[in-house]
């Protein structure tokens, strides 16, 4: 049996406007229910009733990233002129998401007589900030009014708090009978005969200050139709056409890959556009529908494979709003990347600091390494040039910063009241603990911290060797050899055979199992003398589900395999960690995390990966269950699909010397596959990989990969080479 995991809710976006309801098509107000854009819920309460009864739920879905349908019917009711059985009548919702919301409502009587009936609509707003939303405490600070505008048949809901206003339009038209609005609703008073239609629109009108945002002018039928639609449609089919195409006989690595492009196409925030191939990724419904550092930096790395616009953009972003000055309220000092930033009121009025807010201790290296990949894959020696001052502030903040105590490591602690404890990406508040389970104060250092710095510094060297700027160069280098030492020397630990996952407040190491470390094998600042090890104790049963590697050890007492980062399952986490085994020559062990991955997508509805799922065992029988308030879609969880499939190539660009290494080796399940439109520098490739062997033995070391270049726009040279850690001078 076919065993299909999805989300109790339907999800629709389109650049920052969302709408997520029930199944059913409702909304409550408890959970992330609503219509929101730039971080308010202007709709908090849907319901639709046939003469004050619920309709009964058939079947509901997405069928596109920016499209819902909902088919109900009727329960058994009692009219004046008589009863109406069940299943009676059709109402079918479906509703499009393009600036704002717009809604079709149509009504089929399969019924052998005339009924006449009410159809009510319940809308109730509240403004809610979407940090209210997520804590599920609202305090109202300023006023709310509706009023129907019985000339044009509108619903108006406006909110103000001094300076700050939000409102709300719900525009019905097309309907034959007219619209009366009492006690909170919208009513419409219907006569049917047999086997008669009855339709009309609604559109949600948003309004922010002097901005409105409009829904498009078509029903759902038009709107989901490519040649009418032509915006929209064309938007994604752009994406699509330039994104590098994957064809594989494997169907669950196929389904995935397409589900992940779509995904990321519409987490796409127009908003922030600044032409064509410049774009910037929304970290994920419904929460992260916002600029978030962390996310959009391993976006922009993942989709290296398949286009590089959203780095350009990302790069463009964050460092157009690289902190300059000192403000603990934020989290910010000179040179930092910022961690997020949002638009609603508490932040209008600095009740939170995400104006932007600062608190990540990641983001500035990965803004470096962001930089470097970007521009090993594009060969633009002008990108370099472009954020040269930035890079050179975001290696400041590293020294004078990101040292907390001048040791030589990376620590964190927050100076906001209200900042973040925990600044890495495990940013949850309880995800960084010791064995026995206590948390771990701050400041601490957590081990991928050092090795983010010291691959930054690694690339950068590269970086300034191009822009013969030798002098940076021979500095980073010596930095980055000294901190391998003192990773090597203080991170180890003899004991349980593998690096702490951050030192104490008192520089001692806390030795849980955790897959951080393995972030450390992507950042290649660990030793290859102990790779083996770590390697081993990734994949032992504590932390290797079969569905992917835990992000903490099934043996630690803080383990809980439903948490969000002590025990759960990361596809974006997963990822890293496999192109950290190919890098130190694991390639077997990269195709097994690969492997549990795809299996788990294959769970999932759609094929679509969750922000994070379950860390529970792959047993006969068994599923994987995302976390209760997963973001689906999120941008690092479809992402991971492409470092995936990188690891199991071993792909790495080197345009700036008109060069891509290959260094492929195809697991029995994927016995070949074809890349079409890869894009380095100024080429274009397509490049098919197969297996040579035995692959029904099911014995990868028996199988041997081969490769040839099919096609090319552009001379490049594709070599074979294996990835390897970074080479440091003597320390």
């Amino acid at each position: 049996m076919q065993i299909t995991v999805g989300p109790p809710f339907l999800t629709i976006n389109y650049s920052s406007t969302f709408m997520v309801t029930a199944l059913d098509g409702r909304i409550e107000q408890e959970g992330y229910l609503g219509i929101f854009a730039d971080d308010t819920r202007f709709l908090s309460h849907y319901a639709c009733y046939v003469d004050g009864n619920n309709w009964v739920l058939l079947r509901s879905t997405t069928t596109s990233y920016y499209a819902a349908r909902v088919y109900l019917t009727n329960p058994e009711f009692i009219t004046d002129d008589g009863t109406i059985a069940q299943g009676t009548l059709s109402l079918t919702i479906s509703r499009t998401v393009e600036g704002g919301i717009h809604e079709d409502l149509d009504l089929t009587n399969y019924g052998l007589s005339q009924v006449r009936f009410n159809l009510e609509i319940l809308l109730r707003s509240d403004f809610a900030d979407i940090f209210e939303v997520q804590a599920h405490q609202h305090i109202r600070r300023g006023s709310i009014t509706t009023r129907w505008d019985e000339a044009r048949h509108e619903l108006h809901s406006q909110y103000t708090n001094q300076d700050f206003s939000r409102s709300l339009i719900y525009q019905p038209y097309r309907y034959s009978s007219p619209p009366v609005y009492a006690n909170g609703r919208i009513s419409f008073a219907i006569t049917l005969q047999p086997g008669e239609n009855w339709h009309t629109c609604g559109n949600y009108i948003l309004v922010e200050g002097d901005r409105r945002r409009e829904p498009m002018s078509m029903c759902y039928e038009q709107a989901i139709n490519t040649e009418v639609n032509r915006e929209v449609n064309w938007r994604q089919q752009q994406w699509q056409e330039t994104a590098t195409e994957l064809t594989v006989a494997n169907e669950e690595v196929y389904r995935v890959y397409r589900q992940s492009i779509a995904d990321i196409s519409a987490l796409r925030l127009y908003d922030y556009n600044t032409d064509p191939d410049t774009w910037l990724p929304a970290a994920g419904v419904p929460k992260f529908v916002s600029l978030f550092g962390r996310d959009s930096l391993i976006a922009s790395l993942q989709t290296m494979l398949v286009h590089s616009g959203f780095a350009l953009g990302t790069l463009k972003q964050l460092a157009g709003l690289q902190a300059t000055v000192c403000d603990d309220w934020r989290d910010a000092q000179p040179g930092r990347i910022l961690h997020e930033l949002r638009n609603g009121e508490l932040a209008h009025f600095h009740k939170i600091p995400h104006t932007p807010y600062y608190g990540a201790a990641d983001t500035t290296p990965l803004f470096l390494i962001v930089l470097h990949e970007t521009w090993k894959w594009s060969g633009d020696r002008s990108i370099l040039e472009q954020y040269r001052d930035t890079a050179l502030r975001c290696l400041d903040w590293i020294d004078n910063y990101g040292d907390l105590d001048g040791d030589g490591l990376q620590e964190y602690q927050t100076r906001s009241s209200s900042g973040i404890e925990n600044q890495s990406w495990k940013d949850s508040g309880d995800a960084i603990v010791y064995p026995d389970g206590r948390q771990v104060k701050a400041p601490k250092a957590l081990c991928e911290l050092q090795g983010y710095v010291f691959d930054a510094w690694m690339r950068m060297a590269e970086v300034f060797d191009a822009l013969d700027e030798s002098d940076h160069s021979t500095k980073l280098r010596a930095k980055a050899a000294k901190l391998q030492g003192q990773f090597e020397a203080q991170f180890w630990c003899e004991e349980i055979g593998f690096y702490a996952l951050a030192l104490d407040p008192d520089k001692q190491p806390v030795q849980t199992i955790s897959s951080n470390v393995g972030h450390c094998l992507w950042s290649g600042i660990i030793s290859p003398q102990r790779a083996t090890s770590v390697v081993e104790k990734l994949l032992q049963p504590q932390m290797w589900s079969g569905w992917g590697i835990r992000t903490l050890s099934s043996q630690c007492a803080g383990y809980n395999p439903f948490s969000y980062h002590r025990g759960s399952i990361w596809p974006h986490d997963n990822g890293l960690i496999a192109l950290g085994l190919k890098r130190y020559g694991f390639a077997t062990q990269a195709a097994q995390v690969a492997r549990g991955v795809f299996e788990a997508a294959s769970y999932f509805t759609s094929y679509r990966l969750p922000e994070v799922y379950a860390g529970i065992e792959n047993t006969p029988g068994a599923f994987p269950v995302p976390y209760i308030d997963a973001n689906v879609p999120q941008a690092w969880a479809a992402g991971s699909v492409f470092h995936l499939l990188q690891a199991i190539l071993g792909l790495q660009a080197d345009a700036p010397n008109n060069c891509l290494y290959v260094d492929p080796c195809l697991p029995h399940w994927l016995p070949g596959l074809r890349l079409h439109n890869l894009k380095i520098g100024n080429a274009s490739l397509d490049l098919r990989f197969w297996q040579e062997g035995d692959s029904a033995s099911g014995n990868s070391s028996a199988l041997r990969t081969s490769w040839e270049v099919t096609g090319s726009t552009n001379d490049i040279a594709v070599k074979a080479r294996a990835w390897q850690p970074w080479k440091v001078p003597n320390h």
